[in-house]
């Protein structure tokens, strides 16, 4: 009981930490905008520095966060990270000036960076055969947070351009204060290893990942499929405004849909889909699902297609907590922070890349320069990484090749030669 009260209550913070990301989605590139003093042209190359940020800081810190919570335990970690979000979100209310708008970000993105120890908690309280299953429930979070933050933040904003985030250090704050009083230590002391600066600085932290060979080979398609993923709420709204004159209203739809997708499929789909096909299966089922979509994206001919298929296209994403679930078995115990660490920067650093890349390939294909109009290119050119990540996926989660491995990092014991 005591277990699923601790997992409820991670479950909840990372609900809390998407919901505060999205409550000032609708507001904060007006804010920097105004703040700036120009038009929303060059508001929205200010606006793009603070998102390149936020990315950086999450790349810079997560390992180091995750490093901490290996040395001294999940709990202190999530209520620091928890009570200075809280902190930082009404510095961010107060800011007087763009550049301390900036400072604020720069601390929400350190702050944000919690959820690697977050991950770690769970792969501490969840047994081996449930933790995919539970990573789904993040996933679930994340697509409730995505859901009611953007809402939320839109009503707020209508009142207050800074009470979005007022709002969003309220809930941080409660959060850290309950968890202060029912959260327990999820690692045990006996587990826990000294803090290392190599193990923590970001590049020092993919050498833990190169330890474990199957991990770093199932690197390779998260960092695949994760340049992919961000094609998507980089260019949507672009690609469905330029493509198929969609309004406001109609980009919030889809995007509300995917949202309530995530939840569907992560929190209902995830545990029954792992269960009867076990983890390996999902994985590369659902990478094969997501490919298919970013290039049903890429060529559909009518807007009301995309409904259909980021329903159909959504089953795809329990690839995610199946992967997360076989790396977790991959490495022992000890390590568990150290690589949802170097994980998470990894993720990072496809956020600031991603985009970039996603960007620049819907400009080129949609300009006069353009040997052929493409404005799908973003979402073709993500199909292919997603391809390449199933290839590499294949590879690398072989049965025989994960025993090997698990055995060579010394979770079971290897079979004696002959």
């Amino acid at each position: 009981m005591r277990r699923q009260a601790a997992l409820g209550f991670i479950l909840f913070t990372v609900l809390l930490d998407m919901l505060g990301i999205g409550l000032i989605i609708p507001v904060l590139p007006k804010l920097v905008t105004s703040m700036y003093g120009a038009g929303i042209s060059e508001g929205s190359r200010v606006y793009g520095g603070f998102v390149a940020s936020y990315a950086l800081m999450q790349f810079l810190f997560s390992p180091v966060l995750g490093n901490l919570s290996d040395a001294y335990g999940r709990r202190p970690i999530i209520l620091l990270s928890l009570l200075g979000a809280s902190v930082d979100y009404t510095f961010m209310a107060l800011a007087p000036s763009l550049s301390w708008l900036l400072v604020g970000r720069v601390v929400a993105g350190i702050t944000g960076a919690s959820f690697t120890a977050a991950n770690a908690y769970i792969a501490d309280v969840s047994p081996p055969e449930l933790r995919a299953r539970n990573f789904g429930y993040v996933n679930a979070c994340f697509g409730v947070g995505f859901i009611l933050g953007p809402a939320l933040g839109g009503v707020l904003g209508g009142y207050h351009l800074r009470a979005p985030f007022m709002a969003a250090a309220v809930l941080n704050l409660c959060n850290a204060l309950y968890g202060f009083f029912v959260l327990p230590e999820s690692h045990a002391p006996a587990h826990r290893r000294r803090f290392d600066w190599n193990r923590a600085n970001p590049l020092g932290s993919l050498g833990t990942l190169g330890r474990y060979p199957a991990v770093l080979g199932l690197t390779a398609t998260v960092v695949l499929e994760r340049l992919a993923h961000d094609s998507l709420p980089s260019t949507w709204v672009l690609y469905t405004t330029y493509r198929f004159n969609w309004t406001a209203l109609q980009v919030g739809l889809s995007l509300a849909l995917v949202g309530m997708m995530s939840v569907v499929v992560s929190g209902a789909l995830t545990g029954v889909v792992v269960g009867r096909w076990g983890e390996r299966k999902t994985l590369i089922l659902g990478l094969m699902i997501g490919s298919l979509e970013y290039l049903m994206f890429g060529l559909a001919p009518q807007g009301w297609m995309l409904y259909g298929i980021i329903v159909l296209g959504s089953i795809g994403w329990v690839a995610g907590p199946a992967m997360q679930a076989m790396i977790t078995k991959l490495v022992p115990v000890t390590e568990q922070g150290a690589v949802q660490g170097a994980l998470t920067s990894i993720r990072s650093l496809t956020e600031i890349v991603g985009p970039l890349l996603a960007t620049n390939l819907f400009g080129y294909f949609t300009s006069a320069s353009a040997p052929v109009r493409i404005p799908g290119a973003a979402f073709l050119a993500a199909s292919t990484l997603v391809a390449m990540g199933t290839v590499f996926a294949v590879r690398n989660s072989h049965p025989a090749r994960a025993t090997g491995a698990i055995a060579a990092a010394g979770l079971i014991p290897s079979e004696p030669s002959s």
